[in-house]
Parts: structure tokens; sequence; C-alpha cells
């Protein structure tokens, strides 16, 4: 290819990758279902966007290390804490049990569906063995299943992908070795390269948390180190042994993430962007190298094998996994309706098939696009009915908001307990103990650890927090935070207003939209409840009682509206308001008309 040619090829590589990203947004439909069929009109339809041309032999390693960024973004949200009980044993049976069970079905399944030689059916159904969170974690946010359901799905979908990735590139040499290895040996060498991969994982872990704990990194710094590290490890194992750079770039995410002594957030903007993109880069280029050639003779026996593991074998899989446990019926048996297939399915298929159609293994040629409908199929299948199939089986989360008060003044405990008498699940979190000791004594929930553990990235979809209510004394505390925590938590963050020509140095231009009408600032709420003045709740009828002040409605279905400077929600029949009382006292201070 010519320099042009290149230079177009790579920017419409690019260009197609971040559309799709962006109509997929604007669909509110996962990105994969937009980013594969996209891919492969591109690659049909153009001599540009062939990567295998633009970059060679560089292709496949360059696919390797760029999944195993992912998969180090994807083990940063893996809090090992959350991982206990019966939830644990869940995960564990899915990633052993459920690989093996798939391995082998899919394997058995495609010898007489897609006519493959028993070799190349064993490599497909190895490939089809994993998961993966860039798939996985997209419908979950969708969905909104159960805290429990939503981590054994993202643990799964995270870890399944690296023991997988290692247990394609084993089958791979197995089948190109013609039988010289037998079962014991390649569990052996299974086993050594999983070995190598959770000790250089460790090992990069243990050198990346000296360099981020002991040296001040600004944040894109910060991120770039990290990058660094992972790159350089998976690609230095990857060298020393097939694949096992996935494992070990799981492992340093895991290990740095559980670190109490590390500042990481779960996702830096810097590293989500990258991620984001690495993604679309990736399912465009690797779509676009199957050809619609490939796909004639293929598209329906490879359907017959979506709709076997779709409705038999991952069923059977959650059955298994969850037997003797006390997740409920109708849990088990989403669990059993969410395995869908993506990047690693389509770098391991895109990396090896190749490889195996030059070694003359009987029906190889078959193996990246039977890859290619399974994954576009089962994201179709699931991204289309897990909504209602959750709502049948009664697995979603409740609709009901649960804020986070952060603050522990009297009238923020009241407010704690006016919105958890209109039916909300409140948690609270202060950083005084006197405060502390008041939210225990008033019967609400208190948050654990630090504010930002408790409400940010991970953390707070974890643990079902709707949005952030910022009551503190401190109005740059509460106007820095809430700039923090809007690009992390799911819902509304609203800030407790400053007063009327504060000198604070961040409250007062950190824009718009703090709680509560104008005038009802922090002083005056704090002054007109210390003269008696009380939240209280109401009924809603038609009309807002004479004299009272709407802070919030709690809609029939459990959502709550705020008022704010910039929005008053209109109170309907059936709400539930949340109202500040007039005075009982008469105000006695010197500036009092």
């Amino acid at each position: 290819m010519t320099q042009s040619e290149i230079l177009v090829g790579i920017g419409l590589i690019v260009v197609l990758a971040v559309a799709s990203q962006l109509l997929a947004s604007l669909l509110r439909i996962p990105a994969i279902l937009v980013l594969l069929p996209v891919g492969f009109a591109a690659g049909a339809l153009t001599d540009e966007v062939n990567p295998e041309q633009l970059l060679g032999d560089a292709f496949s390693p360059l696919v390797s290390l760029a999944v195993a960024v992912i998969l180090y973004d994807a083990g940063l949200g893996l809090d090992l804490h959350r991982l206990r009980g019966h939830t644990r044993r869940v995960v564990v049976r899915l990633l052993c049990l459920g690989a093996l069970v798939t391995w082998g079905s899919a394997a058995l399944i495609a010898v007489p569906l897609l006519d493959l030689s028993l070799p190349a059916a064993v490599m497909l159904g190895a490939i089809l063995v994993v998961s993966g969170p860039t798939v996985v974690g997209p419908l979950l946010s969708y969905v909104r299943p159960t805290e429990r359901l939503q981590r054994i799905l993202v643990w799964e979908g995270s870890l399944i992908d690296p023991i997988g990735g290692i247990l394609g590139a084993l089958v791979f040499h197995g089948v190109l070795a013609t039988g010289e290895d037998g079962l014991p040996r390649q569990l052996g060498k299974f086993l050594a390269s999983a070995a190598v991969g959770l000790a250089a994982g460790a090992a990069g872990a243990a050198l990346l948390w000296l360099v981020l704990r002991h040296l001040a990194l600004g944040e894109v710094l910060g991120t770039t180190v990290q990058l660094a590290a992972v790159v350089g490890v998976a690609a230095g194992c990857d060298a020393f042994r097939d694949d096992t750079g996935l494992i070990s770039a799981v492992v340093m995410g895991i290990a740095l993430a559980n670190r109490p002594d590390l500042d990481i957030p779960v996702r830096r903007p810097f590293l989500e962007t990258l991620v984001s993109l690495t993604i679309g880069l990736l399912f465009i280029s690797i779509s676009a190298t199957v050809t619609p050639q490939s796909l004639r003779h293929v598209v329906l026996p490879t359907l017959g094998l979506v709709a076997l593991l779709v409705l038999v074998v991952r069923p059977l899989v959650a059955q298994l996994a969850c037997a003797g446990t006390d997740v409920d019926r109708g849990e088990r048996w989403f669990v059993g309706w969410m395995a869908p297939r993506g990047i690693v399915a389509a770098a391991t298929a895109s990396t090896f098939a190749s490889s195996l159609v030059q070694a003359g293994i009987g029906g190889a040629q078959r193996i990246l696009p039977a890859t290619f409908v399974v994954i576009v199929a089962t994201v179709m299948v699931y991204g289309l009915t897990a909504l209602p199939v959750a709502r049948w089986l009664g697995a979603l989360r409740s609709a009901r908001s649960r804020p986070l008060l952060v603050g522990g003044a009297p009238w923020v405990v009241d407010l704690g307990r006016a919105l958890s008498s209109a039916g909300l699940d409140v948690l609270m979190w202060a950083g005084g103990d006197r405060q502390r000791r008041s939210i225990r004594a008033a019967g609400l929930n208190l948050a654990p650890g630090e504010l930002l553990a408790a409400a940010t990235g991970a953390g707070a979809e974890l643990e079902g927090i709707t949005g952030v209510l910022l009551l503190t004394d401190e109005d740059d505390f509460n106007a820095l935070a809430s700039m923090t925590l809007k690009e992390n938590v799911e819902g509304p963050v609203h800030r407790l207003g400053p007063p009327a020509g504060s000198q604070g140095v961040v409250a007062p231009y950190a824009g718009d939209g703090a709680l509560f009408g104008a005038g009802l600032d922090r002083p005056a709420l704090k002054h007109r409840y210390a003269r008696g003045a009380r939240i209280v709740t109401h009924r809603v009828d038609g009309t807002i009682p004479a004299g009272h002040e709407l802070l919030f409605l709690v809609r029939p279905d459990g959502r709550l509206a705020a008022v704010t400077r910039t929005d008053t929600p209109v109170p309907r029949p059936g709400d539930v308001a949340v109202l500040l009382s007039p005075q009982t006292e008469p105000d006695l201070s010197p500036d009092a008309p």
C-alpha cells in the first residue's frame, strides 16, 4: 500500500470507530451493535480499511496489547472485598465449570453444524469460552439488575477473558502439535502459563505501586505511567509465553484497585477515553477482516450454534454454578441469560485462524467468520431481551432512588429521616464522630469508609447509589466534591448553595444548579431550622400547605426530584413532598426586621 492509502485507511478506522460509538450513544444501544456491522461494511466496500495490510505482521501483537490495556482497566473495577460468600462461590464455578462445559459443548456442536474437523472445532470452542467486560458492562448498565447479579457478572466477564485467551493459545499450539502433547502435558502448560501471568502481574503491580505511591504524578502522567507499565509487562509476558500478558494485565488492575494506601480512582477520564477509543478501533479493525465470501456458507449453521449456546449451554452452566447457594431462582435464570461474546473472542479468532488455515486444518477458514456471527448474534439477543427478561424474572434493581447525603448537621439528619419515611433507602456520610453518632441514633444507614470510596466509580454502582446530596457546612468542599462526583456517579449530584456574596475559593464560581430556591442557602436554612422550622413530609393532594417551602418530591415510583435554583419540579397527586415548615419561634437576631 502507498503512504496515502495507509493514511486514508488509518484515518477511516479512527473516524468510523468514534462515529459508531457516538451513534450507539444516541440510540442508547451497546456500541458493539454498531461497530461490528460498520467495520464489516468498511472492509467489504473499501480497500483502505484492511488492518492486515496496513499493519502487516504487527496487527496481531498490537491487538493482544490493546486487549491487555482493556483488561487492566476492567481489573481496576474489581474490589475483592465485595467478592465473598456465595457470590464468590458462584463466580469461581462460572469460571471453572463454565469454561469446561462451554468449551466442550461448543466444540461438539460445531463439528456437525459447521462441518469442522475436530481440531478446528476444539479451537472454536476455546475461543467461544470468553465473554468480556466490553460487552457485559454496557448491557448491565442499561439493564440495572440487582447488585449481586451485577457483581457476579462483572467479575465473570473480567476474569474469563484472560483464562479464555490462555486456553485458546494452548489449544492452538496443541492443534499444531498434531497430538504430540497429551492431556497432562497440556494441563501443565496451562498452569505454567497462568503462573507466568500471575507472577509478572504481581511484579508489575508492585513496581507501579512504588512509582505511584512515592512520586507526585499528575493525572495525565500517572495514567501514562500505568499504560506504559501494562503494555511493557504484557509484551514481555507474551514474548515469553503466548497470551500470558492478558493474565498479567488483569492481575495488575486488581492488585492496584485493592491497595488501601493508593489513590487510584477506578476510572480516570484519560484512561476511560483511551480504553473507549481502543475498543472502537479493535472492533472496526477485526470485523473489517471478515469478508462477505467467508460468511456465505457460515451464517445459518452458526445461528444454530448460537441457539444451542444461548438456550441450552449457558442456562445449564448457570444452574450448575448457582446450585447450593442462596442465589434465588430469578437471579439464577438471569445469570443463564447473560453471556455475550466480545473483543477477546474476536481478537483470539483473528490471531489464530489464519495460521490454522496455513497449517491445513480442516474447516479452519470458518473459525473467524463463525466467531464474528456468534459475537453479533449473542450481543443482539442479549441486548434486545435482557431488560424484559430481567423484569419478568424480578431480577431488576429497585427503581427507587437511593441517595447519599453528605453531612451530619441536625437538619441534614432530619432530612435523611424525612426521605426515609417517604420510602427511600437513604445512605449518609459524615466526617465527625458526633455527627456519625447522631446519624446512627436516627436509625439511618451510615456509609462505610471515606466519601470517595463510597460514592465514586464502580463502588457507587455496586452500592446502588443513585445520586449524591452535598450538605456539609463547608461550601468549598461541597463545590469541589460536586465537580468530582459528577464524572463518576450515575445519578444527579446536588450541593447546598453558598450564601450570597460568599468569599469562598471555589463555591461562588462553581456554576448554577445549587439546591433549593433563591434565598434558601446554607446559612438561611440553618438559621431557620434553629428557630423552629422543621423538615416534614406531605402527601400531595393538589396543593402545598401555606407557609411551607418545597425541597424535594418523591414520585410514586420512588424517584427523587430536587428543587434547585434553576429547576422546580411540579407536584402531582400521589407525590410525597418534603417541605421546610414555617418557623415556630421569632427571629431575635439583630438583623431581623
